[in-house]
């Protein structure tokens, strides 16, 4: 119960540490973006003066060639000629530029993105124009700009926007770590199964306790197995660096040294040690637990 009272209040410190850290990150970001501005205009196809042919033929041009307006938007001659009215060169306009096609009516919007809007509005006009100077739909019809100014909005995120998205983040960063705090310990979980196979090695096929010694609850489990077995605890290292721990498990449980239900004392990674003191126990001996210290 001591333990788990000291590990909730680092588990909350620790949460609340990188909820705030995450949270500050995203805010920052958020915050240090300059203005964008997005400026629209939009095009709408319609049958040209000059076609000849009927309308269910100049349908079939507009819905086969529109699409390829997408692409037009970003072509190199488009985006040379716009380029030095929006101050941006030609492959960073490309960025900027999307070009939405709103089905069955021949329209299609045209959204550039700026650092100001005097920018944004100048460049998608500009862009909106040299479309339409395209003649993409010729002979049958053609592209006319339907607003004699463009729409500007701004679209960055305004600071209340920021400090929301700042407090989600904040809040899934500090509930990631207290989840992955609740996780069993991987390395703990390898030593058991390191601890197994090295008493198999031993030829120690029975059960066998394996408990940490960090566990509060260690030493009644081992005096409750000392009760079961009938027989006095003996508590052995398996290699010098465990002599100290042993020997506090000893006087905490009153092991005789003499005793023959063993509590072997062992590290949490390396168990050659174990397997040669398992192999080499006495016949009226019994290992009864392994201790990882």
């Amino acid at each position: 119960m001591k333990q788990l009272l000291t590990r909730i209040p680092r588990t909350v410190a620790l949460s609340a540490a990188v909820g705030l850290l995450i949270g500050s990150l995203v805010l920052t970001v958020g915050l240090s973006r300059g203005e964008q501005y997005q400026g629209r205009v939009s095009l709408l196809a319609e049958p040209s003066a000059e076609a000849e042919g009927s309308a269910a033929q100049y349908g079939e041009v507009v819905s086969l060639t529109l699409p390829a307006l997408v692409e037009l938007a970003r072509s190199p001659s488009v985006l040379q000629a716009v380029a030095p009215l929006s101050g941006y060169s030609p492959e960073e306009l490309g960025r900027r530029v999307s070009v939405e096609l709103v089905p069955a009516s021949g329209l299609a919007r045209l959204s550039v993105r700026a650092a100001s809007s005097e920018q944004a509005g100048a460049t998608v006009t500009a862009l909106g124009k040299a479309l339409a100077e395209a003649r993409l739909l010729a002979p049958a019809g053609r592209l006319r700009p339907l607003d004699a100014k463009a729409d500007v909005a701004a679209v960055s995120p305004d600071g209340s926007l920021v400090t929301g998205l700042a407090l989600v983040a904040a809040v899934a960063a500090g509930l990631a770590v207290a989840a992955l705090r609740r996780l069993p310990s991987p390395r703990f979980g390898g030593g058991r199964g390191s601890v197994r196979r090295a008493l198999l090695a031993a030829g120690i096929h029975r059960p066998v306790a394996v408990l940490r010694g960090d566990d509060p609850a260690a030493a009644d489990r081992l005096a409750v197995l000392g009760l079961a077995t009938g027989r006095p605890l003996r508590v052995v290292p398996v290699a010098p660096e465990f002599s100290e721990a042993a020997a506090k498990l000893a006087a905490t449980l009153s092991a005789d040294r003499d005793g023959t239900s063993v509590v072997a004392v062992a590290g949490r990674r390396r168990h050659d040690e174990l397997t040669s003191v398992a192999g080499v126990l006495p016949a009226d001996a019994v290992l009864v637990a392994v201790v990882l210290a």
